[in-house]
């Protein structure tokens, strides 16, 4: 018997002894990022922003008003009524204002031309507060409707290459109590805050993590922001005096931020922390 066991255990050594040696890589540490996006992954199929998509879609179609009216007839780019693929190419000129416009500022023409609302009235309304409400949610579900879509704002109109250069002077423009710019966390790569990697939005971060992320809810504070209230608040991070709701400054930031991510994947209404 023993010598069974002699012989077994010398055959079991001779075939280990002819596997390959294979290297054991540790395993890696979670970076914060990682973190991070496995905690959006995990929201990502419940993502609140589906409830403003459909109350934005029920107030598109809803006679509302003094003139009781739709939205329907709204162009916002693309011609009357045309949704699909407009958050895509915005903010962009209007021939009938004059102005270029991000899709802010073009609901709230709309709004007073076809519904009969005061469009500088909403304006000066506090976020998530009476109309402004409305808005938020309209942008929810008309950003919606580009997901998936590569962001393709035009250039051919003088005012659009101006309100890029304008929206260019003001990212990098540096001032206030803490000195600081748009440029601050948003020029260069690699740059993070709170744990939160912040992207370079000087050119197409290529996924959508940037420009083409917003509108987006946001966890932190239960409520759904549209670019020109991420704006607004990027202006107060920086101590500088909040600029006006669809104010000229902060279309033209979005035209800039909006042409740098050309190509980018719009993920809109995102999800964000």
């Amino acid at each position: 018997m023993r010598s069974r066991l002699i012989a077994f255990a010398a055959i079991a050594a001779s075939a280990t002894a002819t596997l390959p040696l294979v290297a054991q890589t540790p395993p890696q540490p979670k970076t914060a990022a990682d973190g991070i996006a496995e905690y959006r992954k995990m929201l990502e199929d419940g993502n609140p922003a589906e409830l403003f998509e459909a109350k934005g879609e029920d107030l598109w179609k809803t006679p509302r008003g003094p003139k009781n009216t739709t939205l329907e007839a709204c162009d916002l780019g693309l011609g009357p009524g045309v949704v699909k693929g407009a958050w895509a190419q915005l903010p962009r000129y209007f021939p009938d204002t004059k102005k270029v416009q991000d899709l802010e500022s073009r609901l709230l023409t709309c709004m007073q031309t076809l519904q009969g609302f005061d469009a500088a009235e909403i304006a000066a309304t506090p976020f998530d507060k009476d109309e402004q409400k409305s808005v938020t949610a309209l942008a929810a579900w008309i950003s919606s409707m580009s997901r998936g879509m590569k962001m393709a704002l035009p250039q051919k109109h003088p005012e659009e290459k101006r309100a890029y250069e304008l929206g260019k002077r003001a990212f990098f423009y540096r001032g206030g109590p803490m000195d600081f710019s748009c440029a601050s966390c948003h020029g260069e790569a690699g740059k993070r805050i709170r744990l939160q990697d912040l992207p370079d939005l000087t050119k197409n971060p290529g996924d959508g993590v940037g420009f083409a992320a917003w509108p987006a809810y946001r966890v932190s504070s239960g409520e759904m922001w549209s670019m020109q209230r991420r704006l607004n608040d990027c202006f107060r991070q920086q101590r500088f005096p909040y600029p006006g709701f669809a104010s000229d400054v902060t279309i033209a930031l979005g035209v800039y931020m909006g042409v740098n991510a050309k190509g980018a994947e719009s993920i809109a209404p995102a999800i964000k922390r």
